[in-house]
């Protein structure tokens, strides 16, 4: 009787060891996949954009195409640029417990949107057509965290969570 109760309580600690094993690897499965999400943003942002830019070239002509093409390419630049700063704020605060400079901050945010003004002029200028394809290339990040969004509702229906 006392052999028998022992047994069970081997396999109570045996199948015990196996679920802490088991979450363990689902959280660090789960960190590797979202830890990825911002490439697969970035690998989403390109694909749209040669895609949409076959489209428009079929559709609109070289006009739009060529708005496309440098709204698209400023729109990377931005999420690049705002992934940099971030990626860097974070380890600075984290590692000297500092605070970035509030002035620096908003500097950074407004040279972006002073750049986007800017490239919208020399496009009105060149060619008022193009400027609709500057501004849908400027909508590219909003379509790819939407990819990414369909995927990772994907990713967790398909593992059932």
């Amino acid at each position: 009787m006392q052999l028998l109760k022992r047994a069970e309580w081997l396999a109570l600690v045996r199948a015990e060891n196996l679920q802490m094993k088991d979450e363990q690897s689902s959280a660090s499965r789960s960190e590797t996949f979202y830890s990825g999400a911002l490439d697969r943003i970035r690998v989403s942002m390109i694909v749209l954009a040669v895609l949409t830019m076959l489209a428009a070239w079929v559709t609109y002509g070289w006009h739009m195409t060529v708005g496309f093409a440098v709204g698209g390419t400023v729109s990377y630049l931005n999420f690049y640029w705002l992934k940099r700063v971030v990626n860097g704020m974070a380890d600075r605060i984290t590692k000297t417990q500092r605070r970035e400079s509030v002035w620096a901050v908003v500097l950074r945010f407004l040279l972006r949107y002073f750049l986007i003004g800017m490239i919208a002029y020399a496009i009105v200028l060149v060619s008022p057509a193009s400027l609709y394809g500057l501004l849908a290339g400027l909508f590219l990040p909003v379509a790819a965290i939407a990819c990414e969004a369909g995927y990772e509702v994907y990713i967790a229906v398909a593992r059932g969570l």
